[in-house]
């Protein structure tokens, strides 16, 4: 059974996703970044008005558990009973459900990073490194675009959903230094750990799907 050139470059990238973590949560621990995340926090509450405040907690909302839990729901009783995708609902469990919850709480609890204390504009409980918004936001809407890009054909379509995606996630993230709950290393260390687990969860289901065709 040979694998394709896309499953080992889908390796690489999830391998240099987790080094990337892996760089960022060394730079948390020895508090490299601090002066950096207040700086970048500081410029983007610079422009804090009663729309962007508006627009912060409903994107927030949007990457919150329980939307997260709500739209994984409807798209796993979708995947089983309607599309009849097995393995895809095997991935969706596992990358959104369970792996990536799981993850970030483990995270959560090995870095014990507090929160930013300063202009904080909701209140918000446990440990800031890495985001668990970020992580819930990339992985679910990551791999909602990954489960739809078959179902659409059109390239507008998909340029739709790529720019969709991007917007939703990025937008998520902002809207968590904007409101003062996460340093933008928070943010970023929830992408790259989220990317890491994501990307190595579709390179196996890829290897799945290789090593069922192959011959017997």
């Amino acid at each position: 059974m040979r694998f394709s050139k896309d499953i080992f470059k889908s390796f690489i990238l999830s391998i240099g996703s987790a080094l990337i973590f892996a760089i960022i949560a060394v730079l948390v621990v020895n508090n490299t970044t601090f002066h950096l995340d207040v700086y970048i926090a500081h410029k983007v509450q610079s422009v804090e008005s009663p729309f962007l405040t508006s627009l912060a907690k409903g994107l927030s909302f949007v990457g919150s558990s329980q939307l997260a839990i709500e739209i994984s729901v409807i798209t796993m009783v979708l995947l089983f009973i309607v599309l009849r995708r097995r393995m895809e609902l095997v991935l969706f469990l596992w990358v959104v459900v369970l792996g990536s919850q799981i993850l970030n709480t483990y995270l959560k609890l090995q870095f014990s990073r507090v929160r930013p204390d300063v202009n904080q504009m909701i209140d918000q409980g446990g440990y800031s490194f890495p985001s668990g918004h970020a992580m819930t936001a990339f992985s679910l809407y990551v791999v909602l675009a990954y489960l739809l890009w078959p179902l659409v054909s059109r390239k507008a379509g998909r340029v739709f959903i790529i720019i969709g995606t991007i917007l939703i996630v990025l937008g998520i993230g902002w809207s968590r230094i904007y409101l003062g709950v996460h340093y933008p290393s928070d943010v970023i260390g929830g992408y790259t750990a989220s990317g890491a687990w994501l990307i190595l969860s579709v390179t196996f289901l890829q290897m799945y799907q290789v090593y069922q065709k192959a011959p017997s």
